[in-house]
């Protein structure tokens, strides 16, 4: 399992060039299997990298009822991880801001955000390493879908609106079942989140279970839907910013853009490109 995780991320990064020589990540940990997971697995490979980078874990502590606070330090400091609790008291911004029933998740966000992006300053972080996996991804593509009118999910790799600090995610690549099961056999502390994480009716959840059946129904349509993020045509969507629909003209030769393109399949047997630097 552990071995299974370490190649997809280090495919995500070198893919993505998402961590490189002389880094210091910044590993956000909620408390989360996603982001223990992420933690764990870095710190496998920044021991068999060929490459040098630091790691330090930074929990933003909400300030939420009943948070069991000791958890994430005494755990990190069993495991030798150097690492940052910082607290602020986001949790009665949100339910002062928010009325009750309504999603908590947005304002909860930006907060957080905000706080992150100052620490990894403080830090001289180079990398902010968030833990959202490859089925958040593609959850997010259909909430645009859905709700928003926008064909969008989560980047890999994303540069603050600032332009002062890089947001990657190593999990990119990484099934949430994978990191359910690695959870279980590592015996991570898990804290629930009691602010966002109880709300029933969030319409990603409803994404979720949607999904879900989906893949019960034609089993690797989740895979399909992920491949797709990274093989886009632009010229067959209907954005006039990413292709010049007016121009277009009939030629005489072929054309790459041209329709086929949908004839195109991939080589089932072709392996993928990846670079040798975090292969497993």
């Amino acid at each position: 399992m552990q071995t299974r995780l370490c190649r997809s991320v280090g495919q995500a990064i070198a893919d993505y060039r998402l961590i490189e020589e002389g880094d210091k990540v910044m590993v956000c940990l909620s408390g989360g299997k996603d982001s223990y997971g992420l933690l764990d697995i870095l710190v496998v490979l920044q021991q068999r990298a060929p490459i040098r980078f630091d790691l330090v874990a930074v929990n933003l502590d909400q300030r939420q009822p009943g948070f069991p606070e000791q958890v994430l330090p005494e755990y990190l400091t069993s495991r030798g991880i150097p690492f940052h609790i910082e607290s602020r008291d986001t949790y009665s911004i949100v339910k002062r801001l928010i009325p009750e029933g309504h999603t908590t998740c947005s304002l909860c966000s930006r907060l957080r955000r905000g706080h992150l992006y100052r620490v990894a300053t403080e830090l001289g972080a180079t990398k902010i390493a968030l833990g959202h996996h490859r089925d958040d991804i593609i959850e997010t593509l259909f909430l645009n879908l859905f709700f928003t009118g926008k064909l969008k999910a989560i980047p890999p790799k994303l540069r603050s609106k600032d332009g002062r600090h890089i947001v990657i995610r190593p999990l990119a690549l990484v099934k949430e079942t994978d990191l359910a099961r690695y959870a279980e056999l590592r015996g991570f502390p898990i804290i629930p989140c009691d602010l966002c994480g109880s709300q029933e009716d969030l319409k990603r959840k409803k994404v979720k279970a949607l999904l879900q059946e989906w893949e019960r129904e034609a089993p690797g349509c989740a895979d399909s839907i992920a491949a797709a993020l990274t093989n886009v045509a632009p010229s067959l969507l209907m954005d006039s910013r990413l292709f010049d629909f007016k121009s277009l003209a009939s030629a005489d030769t072929d054309q790459v853009e041209g329709d086929a393109w949908l004839d195109q399949e991939p080589d089932p047997h072709q392996p993928m490109d990846s670079s040798p630097l975090f292969r497993m």
